[in-house]
């Protein structure tokens, strides 16, 4: 039997409900997919994409009713966001579904509607009580961040050796024997100590790891402008980055439509795509689906693996 995945709907006022829409015939070849979305909302966004309903299109009633407005930042399209994503949990942990897989939510309309989480990971992480692990890319890449959604300020302070040894501990026992490179957090990872001295940290964390493990997985710190050069992917595909910008710029400049987001070290599977609402393109037909679609996939390849 093919797996079922609830699928969380997004802000839609973005491209979210476009891209499950166009990409559900494909997505429905190796899964049941069911939509955390209500018939009035569904309508709606029918109406503005010009779209006929698919036969087979399974919905679970989520959140309540409102405008529709294509590119606009609205409280009432983040909390209902929200609801959706709270509806697809709540299916995989009745035993509904197999795992939940999340359209784009926007941050300031989560803001607006009073959701005190930066994202899906944040309010993941409390709801479960577990250190959820933001990884994201594909096949040929994969980068899990130390630091997510914090000011670049703010990073420096936030780094700790211990936290660090707890999440390369927890990393290794979510993606196994997997060689991982230790990104350093200054330019050319401190220059021993001249161009600043968190890398001593890092190496700390790093040697702890390993001995705990019995064995070398993770390598660092490495230098962080030359991490992702061809040659030195030539011997890495899993990266461990201290900060957001640090790890995805260089993901998304290289595998943007391909990567996918995971959410690691949790007690459920769930996948995301690895963009935003795009609010830019909403409902103007001109959403790409190649990343949900990957997501999808990624989400049944851990279903199967458990």
């Amino acid at each position: 039997m093919k797996p079922k995945i609830a699928v969380s709907i997004g802000d839609l006022n973005g491209v979210g409900i476009e891209i499950a829409l166009k990409a559900h015939r494909t997505i429905s070849e190796m899964t049941n997919p069911v939509y955390c979305i209500n018939e009035t909302m569904l309508g709606k966004a029918l109406h503005l994409l010009n779209l006929k309903l698919p036969e087979d299109f399974q919905i679970e009633p989520a959140g309540g009713d409102f405008e529709i407005i294509p590119g606009k930042v609205s409280a009432e399209s983040g909390r209902y966001s929200f609801d959706s994503f709270k509806k697809a949990i709540s299916l995989v942990e009745s035993k509904k579904a197999h795992a939940v897989v999340t359209m784009p939510i926007h941050k300031e309309a989560w803001a607006s509607a009073g959701i005190n989480y930066k994202g899906h990971t944040d309010m993941l992480r409390d709801y479960f009580g577990k250190d959820a692990i933001m990884m994201l890319g594909c096949d040929k890449l994969y980068v899990a961040l130390f630091s997510e959604h914090i000011p670049l300020r703010n990073v420096a302070d936030y780094l700790d050796r211990e936290k660090l040894f707890l999440f390369l501990m927890d990393l290794y026992r979510a993606i196994g024997e997997k060689k991982v490179a230790v990104l350093g957090l200054n330019p050319h990872a401190g220059d021993n100590g001249v161009l600043g001295d968190e890398e001593k940290m890092i190496t700390e964390a790093i040697v702890k790891a390993n001995k705990t493990i019995g064995r070398d997985i993770f390598f660092g710190p490495v230098v962080p402008d030359i991490a992702f050069s061809p040659s030195f992917r030539a011997n890495f595909s899993y990266y461990v980055a201290m900060y957001h910008d640090q790890g995805l710029a260089p993901l998304k400049a290289l595998y943007f439509d391909e990567s996918v987001n995971v959410s690691l070290n949790l007690p459920i599977i769930r996948t995301s795509v690895d963009h935003g609402t795009a609010f830019d393109i909403s409902y103007t037909d001109k959403a790409k689906m190649t990343s949900y679609i990957n997501a999808v996939k990624t989400a049944i390849e851990l279903i199967n693996a458990k």
